[in-house]
């Protein structure tokens, strides 16, 4: 049996339970899971193909193949990719813990990820038993390195990469011999400036030169599809030709009502916008209390979450929320340099934002 940490949310079970204690109930801002509902067209192109009585196909359909090919062109700019390149996940959870151990790395082998990071990147190394380091610089990047994971827009910290840094992290990777992926699923969801966010495979980035790289990608946030588990990887053909394998042997392939339904959500980018809209509303509403009640916003130019601090150990913060009903993520859960952050989820209806504001001002 692996040893793994225990799941962190298990550890707040105090706090949670004094947050739910509050005489009008508790206002949960801690995970960042969608509460609004799964768009129509989505809805409808997964019923279309609800007669599924053969085997899915691990490579995605065709039609699917395309439709992510076309959203790259369209959304991210990518020119150079074919149906080749790309390759549908069950969400992108399972495909970031997966990754090292499908790409045979173990014991003497590094895995890079953000020092503030989504907790699965490190999981997933230590499920492969190779070792996780939490560096930014690529400068920093030991030479042992076989995976580096970047993540942009980030989760916790909504932190944007420039163009800029993508390519130098793109050359200090091939100078390692390493795969670098990059984690993208908050892309269109940008409060700064326009969306998307620069991306891995962007031309400005790569050259069109896909060698050793890869972009992760999710359609739980722009489309509301977390319980679909929809997403998708593109970029290095080599890469993902080894990763089908893999998977086809694994029997790992979204389920094909899925397939159709992520075929009718990447066709579609007028819900996309729509979904934006509503989080920019939400987020317009509850920075400012965050910002009132003493907290400091921290990067959060992207995705959806504020990250944010008083200056006190994130237990402290936490405390004085939960006494007002509120729940948040602690900054800890995201690795040790971020002891007294937490992170508040726009992912709450328009009417707990509502009273989360409310209660922010007590």
């Amino acid at each position: 049996m692996l040893a793994l940490p225990d799941y962190p949310w298990d550890t707040l079970a105090p706090l949670v339970r004094l947050a739910r204690s509050h005489p009008e109930g508790v206002v949960d801002l801690s995970v960042g899971s969608p509460v609004d509902p799964t768009p129509a067209v989505v809805r409808d192109g997964l019923a279309s193909a609800t007669d599924a009585h053969g085997y899915p196909s691990t490579a995605g359909t065709i039609e699917l193949q395309q439709a992510i090919v076309d959203w790259y062109a369209r959304r991210r700019g990518t020119e150079g990719l074919t149906r080749a390149h790309v390759l549908p996940t069950i969400g992108s959870k399972e495909f970031i813990a997966g990754l090292p151990l499908w790409l045979g790395l173990g014991e003497g082998d590094t895995v890079v990820h953000p020092r503030i990071a989504y907790p699965t990147y490190a999981i997933g190394a230590k499920i492969a038993r190779a070792t996780p380091v939490a560096a930014d610089d690529p400068a920093d990047w030991p030479d042992t390195t076989k995976l580096v994971w970047l993540n942009s827009p980030g989760n916790p910290d909504g932190r944007i990469l420039p163009a800029s840094f993508l390519r130098d992290a793109v050359a200090r990777a091939r100078e390692l011999g390493a795969v670098l992926a990059s984690d993208e699923c908050y892309a269109e969801l940008v409060w700064n400036g326009e969306a998307p966010a620069p991306g891995i495979l962007d031309p400005d980035v790569t050259g069109g030169d896909f060698r050793g790289v890869l972009s992760v990608y999710s359609l739980s946030k722009q489309s509301n599809l977390a319980g679909y588990r929809a997403g998708f990887v593109a970029g290095d053909v080599d890469l993902l030709s080894g990763l089908l394998t893999v998977r086809k042997h694994a029997g790992t392939m979204p389920p094909a009502p899925v397939q159709a339904a992520m075929v009718a959500a990447l066709n579609d980018h007028e819900h996309v916008a729509a979904q934006r809209a509503l989080y920019a509303d939400r987020r317009a509403r509850l920075l400012p209390a965050v910002e009132g009640a003493g907290f400091r916003l921290d990067h959060s130019e992207g995705g959806l979450y504020l990250w944010a601090t008083r200056g006190e150990h994130a237990r402290d913060s936490l405390q004085w929320l939960a006494e007002r009903g509120i729940l948040a993520g602690p900054g800890f859960f995201y690795g040790d340099a971020s002891p007294e952050h937490v992170r508040f989820a726009l992912t709450a209806t328009d009417d707990a934002i509502g009273t989360a504001v409310e209660r922010l001002g007590t």
